[in-house]
């Protein structure tokens, strides 16, 4: 198998962190946004959505989002679980995923590809031109706000999001926290638990 990724951006990041905690290694290629490589014919040939990470598997399959790929390779890595052992433990930690993505990814990702200049005409990810609407950094920003102190009192009486391990829900809330940065947004003061909760993930990832 063959993984097409470009390890600075907040999605592959998150692939990245799973598969250096479970110490997974696959061949590698770095598809440079910056460059625009993703737009290319060559990578087009490879995932027509024109998106990465995207995992190419041996006999022609291609897996091109997080949890899919996450998932396939729990199965084959099992050792330091990521997505639960349980039946509620895996609910709960795709639960919490699927949360972070609506309410915190993607409100950051509208608040960056919408008001960034490199991102004129490319409001969204894939092969498509979508115009920018500003409106939406605003309302980006409000939801962002609104999850804030949502996970902060999650974490108030318990050291991971999602139970009582670590699991892949504090990888995706490591990464949209260290993505806020994009848009300069910062987590807030009185967000205590959740600031606690970061160093402890740094931690642990470290």
């Amino acid at each position: 198998m063959k993984l097409y990724t470009y390890d600075r951006a907040p999605n592959p990041r998150r692939l990245a962190m799973f598969m250096q905690y479970k110490g997974i290694a696959i061949e590698t290629q770095q598809v440079d946004l910056m460059k625009a490589e993703q737009l290319g014919e060559q990578f087009r040939a490879i995932n027509p959505a024109q998106t990465v990470p995207a995992l190419l598997l041996d006999d022609g399959t291609l897996l091109s989002e997080v949890i899919g790929i996450c998932t396939y390779l729990e199965e084959l890595h099992p050792d330091r679980p990521l997505l639960g052992t349980t039946a509620l433990e895996k609910a709960q930690v795709i639960s919490w995923d699927h949360r972070l993505f609506t309410g915190m990814v993607i409100p950051l990702a509208d608040m960056l590809r919408n008001s960034a200049e490199a991102f004129r005409n490319r409001a969204l990810p894939g092969p498509y031109d979508f115009a920018q609407l500003p409106e939406l950094v605003e309302r980006g920003r409000l939801q962002l706000h609104c999850i804030l102190p949502e996970l902060d009192a999650q974490l108030a009486g318990q050291a991971w999001l999602a139970g009582d391990g670590f699991t892949f829900a504090d990888i995706d809330l490591l990464v949209a926290v260290d993505f806020m940065a994009w848009v300069k947004e910062s987590v807030p003061a009185e967000c205590t638990h959740l600031k606690a909760w970061y160093e402890r993930a740094k931690a642990e990832l470290a």
